[in-house]
């Protein structure tokens, strides 16, 4: 018995020698990235970097650009995949949801780059709306509507069938049974997916090197012909120029970056949590 106690404690302590390991290889690169950057960035830290557009070295218009795009990839690609997802998971058929998960699955593996050219082609040149946000905006959001669609669905489905039965034997009908019952049990799942896909596309840069150009100035309200700045254009343009200014620019618009996908992450566990708590407090 002893030997077999010993063996058991040993082969426990191997199994969370490895999980600490894994969870080392996953935390380790992540944070020297993060450290990395902001270190890099931070001799080009100054408030001109916020009073002050591209074009006199700073990363106002850029910042405001990142951010109209993302509220417009969270209302058109948020609203399109989450009613996406809510249809294969609660009213489309076996057969259709299969054939409409296989469409997800196959755009959401097309890379990025790819969807920036379709855009041009499309957006850009056919439909002559030229370099745009909207352009933008729904090249970003094509991109994410898969992670939306997948995390939505996977969010209802998780969803106790106890409570649909309820629901349907107290004679609800279908759509207030979605709104009162399925979905607050549902929400936090959502949330994760939406901030999840909005900071996917907030690191993007290819599809809007073909959709909304580069400016050097802040994006006026015209949503055609308008090129937009934004903070991956910043990055991407100046590593290639030569001289200190260009390179301190370009590790501040990455620093500051990372710091809006840092604050989407977190505000969105914040906003989970609190869903979570009200949930329990109605179920009490």
């Amino acid at each position: 018995m002893e030997s077999k106690s010993r063996t058991r404690q040993v082969r426990a302590v191997l199994f969370w020698a490895l999980c600490a390991i894994a969870l080392a290889i996953i935390i380790v690169p992540a944070v020297a990235i993060v450290v990395g950057i902001i270190a890099k960035a931070w001799p080009a830290f100054s408030p001109a970097i916020i009073t002050h557009t591209t074009a006199t070295d700073g990363l106002q218009n850029a910042i405001v650009g990142t951010l109209i795009l993302s509220v417009g990839v969270l209302l058109t690609a948020g609203t399109i995949g989450v009613l996406g997802g809510l249809y294969i998971a609660e009213f489309a058929s076996p057969r259709i949801g299969s054939v409409l998960r296989f469409f997800s699955e196959v755009l959401s593996g097309v890379p990025s780059i790819v969807v920036g050219y379709v855009g041009y082609l499309s957006l850009v040149v056919a439909l002559g709306w030229g370099y745009s946000v909207l352009g933008g905006v729904l090249a970003l959001g094509t991109l994410i509507i898969p992670y939306i669609v997948k995390s939505t669905e996977v969010a209802f489905s998780t969803v106790p069938r106890s409570l649909r039965e309820g629901s349907v034997a107290l004679g609800l009908p279908k759509l207030t049974m979605i709104r009162k019952v399925l979905l607050p049990p549902a929400l936090p799942g959502i949330i994760s997916g939406l901030v999840i896909a909005i900071a996917i596309s907030t690191g993007e840069t290819a599809p809007l090197l073909f959709t909304a150009d580069f400016s050097d100035h802040n994006p006026s309200i015209a949503l055609f012909h308008n090129p937009v700045g934004y903070l991956t254009g910043v990055t991407y343009f100046d590593l290639q120029q030569p001289g200190a200014n260009y390179l301190a620019l370009a590790n501040a618009a990455a620093a500051v970056t990372v710091i809006m996908i840092l604050v989407l992450i977190f505000g969105g566990r914040l906003i989970t949590a609190r869903s979570r708590r009200m949930i329990a407090r109605m179920d009490v």
